[in-house]
């Protein structure tokens, strides 16, 4: 199955279908069945992938697509995350502790910060 991403107003994603692969023999085929399903010529519609083997990420209601990058990324979630240029995705600007255990961001303190077992 193919996934498609319409595209609004600033390039943000409204709504992600599902094209059957009989149908989107192409990205261009996808976009023509969608346009003529939905009576909207003038819609905006992107492939997109959960094997993340193309645009960079997945698309996903509220990310924004970039043509320069042709890339969907997701709404930044912190102030201080910095974008990866090459995975297209945010990154806070201290690496998340690697021990097993689960931390939650802490925007005020800049750290990431244990989550109680309780």
């Amino acid at each position: 199955m193919a996934h498609f991403a319409k595209l609004g107003k600033g390039n943000i994603v409204e709504r992600i279908e599902v094209v059957s692969n009989d149908i989107a023999t192409t990205e261009q085929a996808g976009v023509d069945f969608l346009k003529q399903l939905y009576n909207e010529p003038n819609s905006v519609w992107k492939q997109t992938s959960y094997n993340n083997n193309m645009r960079k990420n997945f698309a996903g209601i509220g990310y924004t697509y970039y043509q320069s990058k042709d890339a969907f990324i997701a709404p930044k979630p912190f102030n201080s995350w910095i974008l990866n240029e090459d995975t297209c995705r945010w990154e806070a600007p201290i690496v998340k502790p690697d021990d097993g255990q689960r931390y939650n961001w802490n925007e005020q303190n800049q750290t990431w910060d244990l989550i109680s077992n309780i």
